[in-house]
Parts: structure tokens; sequence; C-alpha cells
């Protein structure tokens, strides 16, 4: 690790003006991975703002839209109230992620920020273009078992690893971000980037930018819901494959849904089209399978992921059977 300067404060505008002012500067919080990449090289930032003390751990409802602070825990946002009642497949993504101790101290923007896992990435003498630009994708041709079906480049198949924000980007939620030009919103969906040609490039958020909150609006999806992951282990290891799956079933049809998988792309990857396809539909197994066939559409996978070709399908179908089965 590198020697770096320290610098806290306890005011938006002056985080701001620091970030501003110094280009390898960055905000830390929670720091649980940050402080990671930094120790194996991956980062080498040399100056640290902490902005822990911050005024934006509020979580309120205010007129049918929760407003959750950027510097919100994990464990404070999967145990408040609003969202036990109103947002349950947020509190079962956020009970799923990490370990308690890790969710004590990791905050909601961090979880937003995390940077990929690929084992390229954090091998610092190995080929990465997210890491070194230019310098290839050693997944592509090498051990790419936990990476992406979806969304994929030449530059880059590696996979956005966070629960929380799968179930963020199914239950439509918004970011708000302020800057020196004044606060700008973006649905959750658009915050996260595909690698496209720039993979080092994780999201939307624009230098001297900071998160202050995230808005969900209520929206009903709080009866029937799951969110399931599948991974290696049961406790403190990454989705191989995700879904969160809500509906809203009236007269035994289907009048919305919300489906997004975590695991299979460098982005949480909503399903617009098998949602758009189970509307006004029974909640069958047939009509499950084949809005979990429609999502495969454009998946691809790399070898030591084909795995994933059947077991995203299944996975889906699993969600939403469960999903149903709390009517």
């Amino acid at each position: 690790m590198i020697n770096f300067q320290y610098l806290r404060t306890t005011a938006v505008k002056t985080a701001l003006n620091l970030i501003v002012k110094d280009p390898k500067a960055v905000f830390i919080a929670g720091g649980t991975n940050l402080i990671d990449l930094m120790k194996r090289g991956v980062a080498t930032p040399e100056k640290l703002i902490d902005i822990n003390h911050l005024p934006l751990k509020d979580i309120e409802l205010v007129n049918n839209v929760l407003q959750v602070g950027a510097l919100t825990s994990n464990t404070a946002l999967a145990e408040h109230i609003t969202v036990k009642q109103q947002f349950p497949l947020l509190m079962l993504a956020l009970q799923s992620g990490a370990s308690a101790q890790l969710r004590n101290v990791a905050t909601v923007g961090g979880n937003m920020m995390q940077r990929t896992r690929c084992g390229y990435f954090y091998d610092i003498t190995m080929p990465c273009n997210k890491r070194e630009p230019g310098s290839g994708c050693g997944a592509i041709n090498g051990y790419n078992r936990m990476h992406a079906i979806f969304g994929t480049s030449e530059s880059c198949i590696a996979v956005h690893p966070s629960d929380m924000c799968v179930a963020l980007v199914a239950l439509g939620a918004q970011v708000v971000i302020l800057g020196h030009k004044g606060e700008r919103k973006i649905n959750f969906s658009d915050f996260h980037r595909l690698p496209g040609t720039t993979p080092e490039t994780d999201n939307n958020l624009r230098k001297g930018e900071l998160i202050t909150k995230i808005q969900i609006p209520i929206n009903g999806f709080n009866q029937n819901y799951h969110y399931l992951k599948v991974r290696d282990r049961s406790s403190y290891a990454f989705a191989l494959v995700s879904v969160a799956a809500a509906l809203i079933i009236k007269n035994g049809l289907i009048s919305d849904a919300r489906l997004a998988m975590g695991g299979v792309a460098h982005k949480p990857w909503r399903l617009t089209s098998s949602e758009d396809f189970l509307k006004g539909k029974a909640g069958t197994t047939a009509n499950f399978e084949a809005a979990a066939q429609l999502a495969m559409k454009d998946a691809k996978s790399f070898g030591e992921n084909d795995f994933k070709l059947k077991l995203a399908p299944n996975a889906i179908v699993e969600a939403l059977t469960i999903a149903k089965s709390k009517s």
C-alpha cells in the first residue's frame, strides 16, 4: 500500500471542494472494498477524504418515496421498519450480502461504488483492461467461471458484485447526485455501465460528484417477492447468479412484475422483456419458464461459465415460483 494523505470533513460542500482540487483524491466511507484494493495495489489514491461524518445517514418516507442517505449502513437499511414493510425484497438482498460485520460498516453509496471481484482485476501481474486500459482481458480466454453472460464486450467480461443493487434496479430506484453544478437525479438502471470499450469506467458518476441519497417509490411489490442468491457457500460469497423477483397478483393474474439479475453482467441486469411478458398472465410454471427463456435471448458464455446458461433460467423460474407462493 502506498503512502496517502488522510482528511476528514463534516460538510458536503467542503467534501466536494476537496475532491475537485485533487484528481488523485477519493472519498472513503466504510472502506470495505477500497481498502482491499489499496492493499493489493489495484487502487493507489494519494489522498483519502473521509466522509463518514457528513449528514447523509437519514432514512425517511416523504410523499410515498423512501429517501435513503448514501452513508446509511447496509444493516441500518435492512433493519428499518419501512424497508421491512414496504421493500422486503431489498431487505432480503441486503441480508444476503457479505457478512454481518461488513454490513455494519458498508454504506449504501459504497455498495453502489464497489468494483468487480474478477481475479484478473485484483492481480496486478495479470492483464486487465479495467485496471490498465489496453492491456487485454485475461478472463476471456482464462478462468471465467464467475463472469458475465450478458452485455459483455471484447474488452471485459467482469460482473458487478452487489446484491443490494440488484434489488434497487428491480424496484425502480433513483440516485440523487450532488456536484458543483447542482443536484441531478439518475435512474438506478442507468447508474452503472456496461464495459463497451471503456471497462475502467464502472458508472456514470462524474469526477467531483457525490452520491447523496437513494429514492425508492412505494410500488406495491411487498407481498409476492423473493431474492434468490446461488453461490458456492451459504455465507460471505458472491453470487454465481442471483435473481430479484417481485409480482403484483390480482384476481389470479400478474398485473405487474419486476425481475433483475446479479452475477451475470457488468451492471445489475434488469429483465424488462420478461417483465412485460408476464403482465396479464397467470403465475404458472409454463409462463415462468417462457419468461426465463426470453431473458436468455442474448446470453453468451465463455467456457468455464457455460453452466450459467442453464443455471440462470432455472434460478429465474425458482425465484418467481417462490414469489408467487407467498400469496
